[in-house]
């Protein structure tokens, strides 16, 4: 209690000098540390047991039963948004989206059959069409993906997940955001992406603007196969450039920078900044690849679209409790089950997701037309365009060494378009501009996609 008193204080005394002096806006939103606080692993615990409890959850199981199979678990999850849609005056708008998926689509696909995402729309006031998303796969699967009626509880894979993106809904709807959060849990993981496939489609054709998906796939295991136990470390996969990049883009790369500086990786990035903020007992760890080597995840089929994605997830998964029937051979418990998931630290990686859903949905627009200049100059220069909107408060520009993984160094320069950072040779470092919000909240970085000469 003292400590958010003495933090408001401080914030209040910052706005103050703010409004006197052009000083910049706070360092931290107060707002966040109670998110953080409100996340609930007894409620997690109580949804992964549900969902795990229906059985199997593959993509081609029962439809029908309210007790098992892929339907009683959709059913659940679409019960549990509208029960939280309930409480909070309605503010979330759900439903089912669906796509037809045939045999002929896949050496994974059994037969015929819908797959069903459910999806909790909670709509941004300013900006409706500005979307972040945190997502989690509904199905499991047994030893054999074919195999729709084995159990397959899918305790860690991927009810930890789902129950993840659950609890964020309770937690966030309590509140009202500029941008719009979307819940959304995806079916057909396991049998080729078809959910995500299906949903980004979608999200294309409308039009929406995605700033970020949150793929969380498996975020309860703390104990590797490789014997390591550790509740603190968590991996967040990005690539390093989108897919859709064109040929022009490909090529100014190879003079001006940016092999690792893409969109998603910059969303990467912000999920490791915030979470150093505000959670600095987590040990946030960048993988610089697109998904575990070899294999894939919810996030790609957004990232074949363009839009920038990543996975959240554990630092430390256990092959034999993943894909894999229940049983026991040569003393080793094979199976997906219940006792294998640590709730606290499914709910520390919730937590995770959900203050960067929040500071991503407060925070204002990413400046656009961001250029570079200052070629053969003792000092770099940087334009943007300015976000429209009364609640910026200014830009930030960041740079680091060539090397260096992270944004090593920053300035809030204020409600500008341009500024020049004098005595920084441009030829030494990567640079980017943020959107900087009143309330402290910022905008992934940009990274410059064009340059100028003066």
């Amino acid at each position: 209690m003292f400590k958010n008193a003495f933090f408001a204080t401080l914030v209040f005394c910052g706005f103050i000098a703010g409004a006197q002096t052009n000083s910049a806006p706070p360092q931290v939103d107060l707002r966040i540390y109670d998110i953080i606080e409100a996340v609930s692993a007894d409620s997690i615990e109580q949804d992964i047991r549900t969902l795990a409890n229906f059985g199997t959850r593959n993509t081609f199981s029962d439809t029908v039963s309210n007790t098992r199979g892929i339907g009683a678990a959709r059913r659940f999850i679409k019960s549990d948004f509208e029960k939280i849609s309930k409480k909070c005056g309605n503010c979330l708008e759900v439903f089912y989206q669906k796509d037809f998926v045939t045999k002929d689509e896949g050496n994974r696909v059994p037969k015929d059959a819908w797959v069903v995402n459910v999806v909790a729309v909670q709509k941004g006031t300013k900006y409706p069409n500005r979307y972040v998303i945190m997502t989690g796969d509904i199905d499991s699967r047994a030893s054999n993906t074919m195999d729709f009626t084995t159990d397959a509880p899918g305790a860690n894979d991927n009810a930890s997940g789902m129950a993840g993106v659950m609890e964020a809904a309770r937690v966030l709807s309590r509140y009202s955001f500029e941008s719009s959060i979307i819940y959304l849990g995806l079916s057909g993981e396991e049998q080729g992406l078809f959910g995500g496939q299906g949903f980004a489609k979608m999200a294309k054709e409308k039009g929406w603007n995605i700033i970020g998906v949150f793929n969380n796939d498996m975020i309860g295991n703390i104990q590797g196969v490789d014997g390591v136990i550790d509740n603190r470390t968590f991996r967040i996969f990005s690539e390093p450039v989108p897919p859709t990049e064109t040929e022009r883009e490909r090529n100014m790369r190879r003079f001006y920078g940016g092999e690792v500086d893409g969109i998603s990786r910059q969303l990467a990035r912000y999920v490791h900044k915030t979470t150093e903020t505000y959670m600095p007992e987590m040990n946030p760890m960048m993988i610089y690849r697109l998904d575990r080597f070899g294999r894939g995840g919810h996030h790609r089929p957004f990232n074949d679209l363009g839009f920038p994605g990543i996975r959240i997830m554990e630092a430390h998964e256990n092959y034999n409790q993943q894909h894999q029937d229940i049983r026991t051979e040569n003393g080793i418990a094979y199976g997906d089950v219940i006792e294998h998931v640590n709730f606290d630290y499914a709910a520390k990686l919730t937590a995770v997701n959900a203050i960067n859903l929040a500071s991503l949905a407060w925070a204002p627009p990413a400046p656009e037309e961001v250029a570079i200049g200052g070629i053969v100059e003792p000092s770099a220069k940087l334009r943007w365009k300015k976000v429209n909107g009364d609640e910026v408060a200014g830009y930030k520009i960041y740079w680091r060494s060539t090397t260096a993984p992270q944004w090593e160094h920053s300035r809030f320069v204020g409600d500008v378009d341009s500024f020049t950072l004098e005595g920084i040779v441009i030829d030494n470092f990567f640079f980017g501009v943020a959107a900087v919000g009143k309330n402290g909240n910022e905008s992934v970085v940009v990274f410059p996609s064009t340059t100028f000469r003066e």
